[in-house]
């Protein structure tokens, strides 16, 4: 006689997902091009991070208060060895105004 066994789960892939903000980054844009990651309408905090995955290396343009931030991003998200260069942007818009639209003014009525 044999003893039933316990039914075989199939492994699912423990893919960890590793979000920007927990390192206090945001990526503005994601693997781009040498001309999309030039544009001075980025502020000025933002990085150029050139970095190898699968053998293909990307661009990618990260904006973070400190460099040691992004590179614990890149280090955790993609591995040893993966990190290429981390440079400075070509942006010149100042962090505080990056994204700030101005309030809508108002109609004022005429008096007839």
């Amino acid at each position: 006689m044999t003893s039933p066994q316990a039914p075989v789960k199939p492994e699912v892939e423990k893919e960890s997902k590793i979000q920007p903000s927990d390192y206090s980054c945001e990526i503005l844009l994601e693997k781009t091009t040498e001309d999309k990651a030039n544009d001075k309408s980025f502020p000025t905090d933002a990085y150029i991070v050139r970095y190898v995955e699968n053998e293909t290396q990307h661009l990618d343009v990260t904006r973070c208060y400190k460099m040691v931030n992004i590179f614990d991003m890149y280090y955790d998200k993609y591995g040893k060895d993966s990190i290429k260069a981390i440079d400075f942007g070509h942006g010149t818009i100042k962090p505080s105004q990056y994204g700030y639209k101005s309030p809508e003014k108002k109609k004022r009525k005429r008096k007839l």
